[in-house]
């Protein structure tokens, strides 16, 4: 449609009047009027726009940025890839929105589990090709780090500045090769247009059991946005990993993620809890006018309703609710002769306390 034709506003959206204003505002009328002839020559009204969308995505030059998408054949991923390479993004344009969604990764091997936390803006980049593979890649990477050959049996939190560190491969088309974690984040965070954070990091091990994991509505291996994790260790020897063994803890990892414990044993509650709801308890069962003793009786009766709800041992199984978690690891040691134990469970869930 000739611009004559075109009213104002439509004139000022119409792709070519968008790429002459914005080659107007990097080198100037003469200079946008020298470069138009390349649009005149040979750039369609399509060509015209991905410039412009990749420019406003990545603050680059636009001459650099026309120059990136045709060396790259316009492949816009392979585009910004190349400008990051040479250093034309800057890494740290994306510094106000807040990452919030993104994904858990999980990464395990014989009786040991590692998981990551990495965060985008966005639920849709969460399930982007390329930042699925580098949560994988980090969490292969925690995985691998020294201190889980420590303190077995508790969750360790990572010294994510030390994950960062760590040099992982990315054995993906669009990705450079081998970078520190940090670096790969930032890469990745260039090349989908989000503000990309690696947040937090778990370990968990056994030297004498086995560590399950449940990731709960998992798209692809590994990655979910809620995960559970749990340690079983027998009372002498090893776990071998038997199916039996194997079945509980994956049944087990899966009522932490939907039952949400808080603590695994009531001895384990702390007795700053015990105190904050022992006053609260109390205060309820006075407003009803009973005598002490049966205030006191009350008291405790929602004490096991708390304990109920709260601690993992006491929970009702999810997958049979008329028995609890203890009773299921009882039941075992009267099936198979081993008696296990829960050494440590873990519950995260993308976001949470964001």
């Amino acid at each position: 449609m000739p611009c004559a034709a075109l009213g104002r506003k439509s004139f000022h959206r119409h792709p070519a009047m968008q790429w002459f204003s914005m080659l107007s505002r990097e080198w100037g009328v003469v200079g946008a009027a020298r470069d138009w002839s390349l649009f005149r020559r040979g750039f369609t009204s399509e060509s015209a726009v991905q410039i412009k969308v990749l420019q406003e995505r990545t603050e680059a030059p636009v001459g650099d940025v026309k120059a990136a998408l045709l060396q790259c054949g316009w492949d816009t991923d392979a585009a910004m890839m190349e400008l990051t390479k040479k250093g034309l993004i800057p890494a740290t344009r994306k510094t106000n929105p807040v990452a919030l969604d993104g994904l858990l990764a999980v990464a395990s091997m014989k009786g040991a589990a590692a998981v990551i936390e990495i965060n985008s803006e966005t639920n849709s980049v969460a399930r982007n090709e390329i930042f699925c593979h580098l949560a994988s890649r980090i969490a292969q990477a925690a995985l691998s780090m020294e201190t889980l050959k420590s303190s077995p049996g508790s969750a360790l939190t990572v010294d994510v500045p030390a994950l960062q560190a760590v040099k992982i491969n990315l054995e993906h088309e669009k990705l450079s090769g081998e970078a520190t974690v940090q670096e790969a984040v930032t890469e990745v965070a260039a090349i989908i247009g989000e503000n990309v954070q690696l947040r937090r990091g778990f370990l968990m091990s056994s030297t004498t059991g086995i560590v399950s994991s449940y990731l709960h509505a998992s798209a692809h291996p590994g990655l979910a946005r809620i995960v559970g994790l749990i340690a079983l260790e027998p009372d002498h020897g090893i776990l071998q990993g038997q199916e039996p063994e194997a079945q509980i803890g994956t049944a087990l990892a899966m009522h932490v993620v939907a039952a949400k414990p808080l603590f695994l044993s009531r001895e384990l509650v702390p007795q700053t809890v015990i105190r904050r709801e022992t006053i609260a308890f109390r205060s309820q069962a006075l407003i009803s006018g009973k005598k002490p003793a049966v205030v006191e009786r009350m008291v405790l009766g929602r004490f096991r309703r708390y304990f109920e709800e709260t601690v993992l041992l006491d929970q009702k199984f999810v997958i049979n609710d008329y028995i609890n978690v203890q009773t299921v690891l009882d039941d075992h040691h009267k099936q198979t002769g081993r008696r296990i134990k829960i050494r440590n469970f873990l519950r995260l869930e993308v976001g949470e306390g964001l």
